[in-house]
């Protein structure tokens, strides 16, 4: 990869082969406390097999718009990112109760095959699957501190740690706690906001910015930067995850309707809506339809109150603010150019 021109596809490469050895080397040691736990250790690999390593593209050029060169050191720190998005995955996936992720069983459902002999099997695997999480997330922090880096820049960025977690586990709290509620949008940003926008592109700008020994004025660049764009990035998720093609997404459509879950587009819909079409839709979401017949209805709804085109209002506005914000950092070319190629990746996507 030339150190100052962006090529996606080699830095991906860098991603994968840290992260594959990394987890493999993790995924021996675990599975040699015992054979038993092979299945186990099977899915922390299946956990990092698939990804565009948008994080970690974040985290790099956190660093590089400071001014710092390519080094594989940061590279290593900047895969981390990609481990905690995987556990939080894990997490969601279980929480929504989610069948598919890249076209493959999810965790809690691959893990059913381990204890399908032993009582309450289901509930075994997903407690299974939650270990998963958890330990994925632990192994980010090790990955993250064993990195190459020196300590004292390592040093710089642990309270940023602190604070993704805290936001990431605060987004999924949200979204459980008004999943079924009455949709609101502002209620379903804040979601957006602190179960994805942040961990996804702003807390990975910061921390590589500040491993980078970046100012305070750029930090709140990165932040006005990345906000926006995090936020395009999942009603784009959740866009796709209602109209896209599954064969291409690799999750199963009709979740959101299933779970009721508290998505703007759902909000958008509720907000224009009239007495007719609320009571239309309180009867659709939140059921199990086997037919897709209730997903389908909602699509309908919504197409016919154009909310898919008030959402990519949203997108575009959203992307807009961000590539703003970033014209007016001062950082070097190659990563301005970098960043705004990152915007177009993370927010035009193939449905």
């Amino acid at each position: 990869m030339a150190p100052d021109r962006w090529e996606p596809a080699a830095f991906k490469s860098r991603i994968d082969e840290v992260l594959h050895d990394f987890i493999a080397e993790e995924a021996e040691r675990f599975a040699a406390i015992d054979p038993v736990l092979g299945p186990v250790a099977e899915q922390l690999q299946a956990a990092v097999r698939d990804g565009k390593r948008l994080r970690a593209a974040f985290c790099y050029w956190g660093w590089r718009a400071v001014g710092q060169p390519d080094s594989d050191a940061l590279v290593r720190a900047a895969a981390s990112m990609e481990l905690v998005h995987a556990a939080a995955v894990v997490h969601d996936d279980l929480i929504d109760d989610s069948p598919l992720r890249h076209g493959r069983a999810t965790a809690h459902v691959a893990l059913r095959g381990a204890v399908r002999r032993r009582p309450r099997a289901v509930a075994a695997a997903r407690s299974l699957a939650m270990l998963v999480g958890d330990l994925l997330m632990g192994l980010a922090g090790q990955l993250f501190t064993t990195s190459g880096l020196p300590a004292a820049y390592l040093a710089r960025a642990r309270p940023l740690w602190a604070v993704l977690a805290r936001e990431l586990i605060a987004g999924e709290c949200l979204e459980i706690l008004h999943t079924g509620s009455e949709p609101d949008t502002a209620a379903s940003l804040k979601v957006i906001r602190y179960k994805t926008a942040k961990y996804t592109v702003e807390q990975p700008l910061l921390i590589g910015g500040v491993l980078a020994g970046a100012g305070e004025r750029l930090r709140e660049g990165y932040s006005a930067y990345g906000l926006p764009l995090g936020e395009a990035f999942q009603l784009r998720d959740d866009l796709l995850g209602l109209f896209g093609d599954p064969h291409r997404t690799g999750k199963a459509n009709a979740d959101d309707v299933r779970e009721h879950r508290p998505t703007a587009l759902l909000a958008e819909t509720w907000r224009t809506a009239g007495e007719d079409d609320r009571k239309q839709l309180r009867a659709l979401l939140g059921r199990r339809d086997s037919e897709g017949n209730a997903l389908h209805a909602v699509r309908e709804v919504m197409r016919r109150l154009k909310t898919p085109d008030r959402v990519e209002d949203m997108i575009t506005a959203r992307v807009e603010e961000a590539l703003d914000a970033l014209h007016e950092l001062d950082v070097p070319a190659h990563a301005a150019a970098a960043l705004t190629s990152l915007a177009r990746s993370a927010t035009v996507r193939p449905s």
